[in-house]
């Protein structure tokens, strides 16, 4: 396979706060309180399963907000209305996911093919994983995505190709799973996503390029760039938020032992001290004279008293 540069551009070590494509000009990528803003520099055409503005038709922007995993997402289309309100964006034109994946993971991979730019960013951990196809238990509400994938084309494509584009991309994703060798916890096979995975695809239907694509699967240019992508772009993502929690389980597990050692340490102390007393009044007990040594001893009788 091509080999795909990805980058992590919102990391907390200096990171930027804004990504600017290279592939598609105007199209900015921007990390903002609680959620990432992809900014198109002109309306385009999108398809997307956003749980705000998805659907099909003109979009100027798309929001990946950033959740708790304690989200209480029993009205998730206002609660993102009400944040795009505090947020200062317009309603209109708008596309809105939600992730429990914290932004910093969020991987970008760009691809001018020369008949297209493409630019991907993925949000993705794998704590839901699942396959699609087999028996599993199902949700009665809406959750957060936990792969959350925003694939912006700059160039021409007819809405059959945009459809192929999401067909491609999701198996590009899928096969990026059964290579990490991540499994569906209720019964063990290969994950294909999780359980609550979702995709925007911005279209800016641009001429400058001279092609125009009718078809978006891997057999084509375009379809291949859109595979290599988003499997790269997937993979590192997963791969970021791995890193992290081995870091943190690492942490924790050094935390846990200092404690350890810290109580263990003062039980320790304890016991030395109550020895340290028992030493004492044996020590004090020998070096008594005989007569004081017996001072409050069964029939003993002090200095002037009687036998």
């Amino acid at each position: 396979m091509k080999e795909v540069n990805v980058n992590l551009p919102f990391n907390l070590d200096g990171g930027l706060a804004v990504y600017q494509s290279r592939v598609w000009q105007g199209l900015t990528l921007e990390w903002r309180e609680g959620h990432l803003l992809l900014e198109f520099p002109a309306e385009v055409d999108s398809i997307s399963s956003a749980v705000y503005g998805g659907g099909t038709g003109r979009l100027k922007r798309a929001v990946n907000q950033y959740v708790t995993r304690d989200y209480e997402c029993s009205n998730p289309v206002r609660d993102m209305e009400n944040k795009l309100q505090e947020w200062g964006y317009p309603l209109e034109g708008c596309a809105g996911m939600m992730t429990a994946v914290p932004l910093e993971h969020a991987a970008v991979a760009e691809e001018d093919t020369g008949s297209a730019g493409i630019m991907c960013c993925v949000t993705a951990a794998a704590g839901n994983a699942a396959r699609a196809g087999s028996q599993r238990s199902v949700l009665a509400a809406y959750r957060p995505g936990t792969i959350n994938i925003m694939l912006g084309i700059d160039g021409w494509l007819s809405p059959s190709a945009m459809v192929n584009a999401v067909m491609t991309a999701t198996e590009a994703k899928a096969a990026a799973l059964a290579d990490l060798g991540i499994t569906d916890s209720e019964n063990g096979l290969i994950a294909t996503g999780t359980t609550t995975d979702a995709i925007v695809l911005a279209v800016s239907g641009s001429r400058r390029y001279a092609a125009e694509h009718v078809y978006a699967g891997t057999a084509t240019d375009l379809g291949g760039a859109i595979g290599r992508l988003v499997y790269s772009a997937v993979t590192e993502s997963l791969r970021s938020v791995k890193a992290a929690e081995a870091v943190r389980r690492a942490e924790l597990a050094d935390l846990a032992q200092a404690e350890q050692l810290a109580a263990s340490a003062e039980t320790g102390q304890a016991a030395s001290g109550e020895e340290a007393v028992e030493f004492e009044a044996v020590v004090a007990a020998e070096l008594l004279p005989p007569q004081e040594a017996l001072i409050g001893q069964p029939g003993h009788l002090k200095k002037g008293g009687r036998e």
